[in-house]
């Protein structure tokens, strides 16, 4: 009798319904109003995050401390969150003209406020992938606690090792640590962490910020200080989202406020019946790309044009940025700073105002009278979710009934970051296809940038389907080979990009508010390749291997817009 080969779940496909778990758990959490990330209700998304062990999240799942995890989640959360026992989420309420001083994290863009000694407001103003990125993150910081309360607390009435009393006492210490003081305080804290102390004194510099030098041991002592809290007196860990919060979410009220405002600036300017040219990017590649050669010419003449780039782009030349940006402001750029809690400024570019053909892209005077030559406009990055929200709204007719105005969109460019599962930091993507994870969604298209409008510029190019993720820290190794591997073949992973295509395609192609054969244009850089341990977002930035593929992917939108 021949053995029935019994069904093994790979591991792709646990991770593929741990993600699909805490998908439908954070949406369930989020209609319910609250729930306690270490009590029963938090446990699934515990579990499903401790099966799935993100590779961004390194070694959640061991019993040491995870450091570089640490970091990446601290720099997206506010300061002082730590602290906080009781974690609101909130809408756009009103904070913002209050006593409370906004903070803002170093690596994501949104309004906190402290309430109080015990509580964090955090203004979700970017939609659901907002939520997800946040509860993510905290289910981690949560985990990470327990780990110190088990290495800390020796019995039931909380009674703690020596470890943790000299951590203690360093942290509560009112004046400034010595060298000395400050190691021996590294020396408990590695034990507490079970690292080394050259691990902890490596990223300790790392962690520090001017008004707190000795950040690493604070985050630790109030993370274990809340856990032991936690399981000792029973006092729970709380996040809580606000009623006016759960009314809003997916109504599109900050898309809409934003659209309206671009909207009214560009028929404030005569604009309005212009032919437009949307570019989602960061918000200097396409300034710098049009006005550094006018207005550096000292440099430029000197200098590689990728070289000028590169100085603009470094913290220390803010004088060359200034000029820059005087020369945009003088030949038709208009910036709009955002007001409406979407968090993405714009800059509008009127190209009757300047002579395309004063740039170094090769393109020859306009012939076009001035009413027909193209409007750029350019919207700094959006967040998941959000940009279906943003392009939806702005793509809509303006005004109502009889003086409704359909924009002329005549093409439209995304360029993002992206993590990549062929090549390395740095390098180009192409997409054919955005596919939603979770699902067999897919979102075809005729891409009008091609491999080879980008190979030969010492930068690899690769062409194929990207994968729109619900979360960058929702990966691992097993998940990404799968899609890699399989016949999806899919070549990166990026936020926005099915979001984007979802709202161009209603557009265009069904509620016929642009023209049905607009020309859209995807382009994606290598933030990180997720598969490479040592090189996902959690082992920092692209520095300035970035700007190379940044600049070659601008150069190429603007070229083929005005040829």
């Amino acid at each position: 009798m021949s053995k029935i080969k019994k069904h093994e779940r790979t591991r792709a496909q646990e991770s593929s319904n741990a993600i699909e778990r805490m998908y439908i758990t954070m949406r369930h959490l989020f209609n319910r109003g609250f729930y306690k990330p270490m009590g029963v209700s938090g446990e699934t998304l515990r579990e499903a995050l401790l099966v799935l062990r993100p590779e961004i999240y390194g070694s959640i799942a061991d019993e040491k401390a995870e450091l570089e995890g640490l970091l990446y989640v601290i720099d997206r959360l506010p300061i002082g969150i730590e602290e906080c026992r009781f974690i609101n989420l909130t809408s756009d309420e009103g904070y913002a003209n209050s006593h409370f001083e906004a903070i803002i994290p170093p690596k994501r863009r949104r309004n906190c406020y402290r309430i109080d000694a015990e509580q964090m407001n955090i203004e979700i103003t970017r939609g659901r992938s907002e939520i997800y990125d946040i509860l993510t993150h905290l289910t981690f910081l949560f985990v990470e606690s327990h780990k110190i309360f088990k290495r800390v607390v020796i019995d039931d009435k909380g009674s703690t090792t020596r470890d943790w009393i000299k951590l203690e006492a360093a942290v509560l210490s009112k004046k400034k640590l010595t060298k000395p003081e400050r190691e021996i305080a590294i020396t408990h804290t590695a034990n507490i962490l079970g690292r080394t102390f050259k691990e902890l004194t490596d990223v300790y510099p790392v962690f520090a910020t001017a008004k707190h030098p000795e950040r690493l041991l604070e985050i630790v002592y109030w993370l274990g200080k809340l856990a032991i809290d936690e399981v000792v007196n029973n006092n729970k860990r709380t996040v809580t989202f606000s009623p006016v919060l759960r009314e809003r979410l997916g109504h599109h009220i900050h898309g809409e406020r934003w659209a309206n405002t671009i909207k009214e600036t560009l028929k404030a300017n005569g604009l309005l019946s212009r032919p437009i040219h949307i570019v989602s990017a960061n918000l200097h590649s396409v300034m710098n790309t049009l006005y550094a050669p006018q207005a550096l010419k000292t440099l430029s003449a000197k200098k590689n044009i990728f070289e000028v780039y590169e100085a603009l782009s470094s913290s220390e030349n803010e004088n060359l940025r200034n000029k820059v940006t005087q020369k945009a402001l003088q030949q038709g750029m208009i910036y709009i700073k955002d007001s409406s809690g979407t968090n993405i400024n714009v800059q509008i570019f009127d190209t009757a105002k300047f002579d395309i053909s004063h740039t170094d892209l090769g393109i020859k005077k306009q012939k076009e009278s001035n009413e027909n030559k193209p409007v750029l406009f350019v919207m700094d990055y959006a967040f998941g979710e959000q940009a279906y929200e943003t392009i939806d709204e702005f793509l809509k007719p303006f005004g109502e009934g009889k003086d409704k105005i359909h924009l002329n969109i005549e093409s439209i460019s995304i360029m993002g970051k992206a993590g990549i599962l062929e090549g390395g930091k740095g390098d180009i993507m192409i997409p054919s296809a955005h596919i939603f994870e979770g699902t067999a969604d897919n979102y075809p298209f005729k891409n009008e940038l091609k491999k080879e409008d980008l190979e030969a510029q010492g930068v690899d190019v690769y062409e194929g389907s990207m994968i729109t993720v619900l979360g960058t820290s929702l990966q691992n190794k097993d998940i990404l080979k799968f899609f890699n591997m399989s016949t999806w073949n899919v070549i990166g992973l990026e936020m926005e990009g099915a979001h984007y295509q979802k709202a161009i395609q209603a557009a265009s192609k069904v509620r016929g508010s642009i023209n049905p054969d607009v020309k859209v244009r995807y382009a994606y850089y290598a933030s990180d390749n997720p598969l490479e341990t040592g090189s996902t977002l959690a082992s920092g930035g692209l520095g300035t291997s970035g700007v190379k593929p940044t600049y070659l992917i601008t150069r190429k939108i603007l070229q083929q817009i005005f040829n």
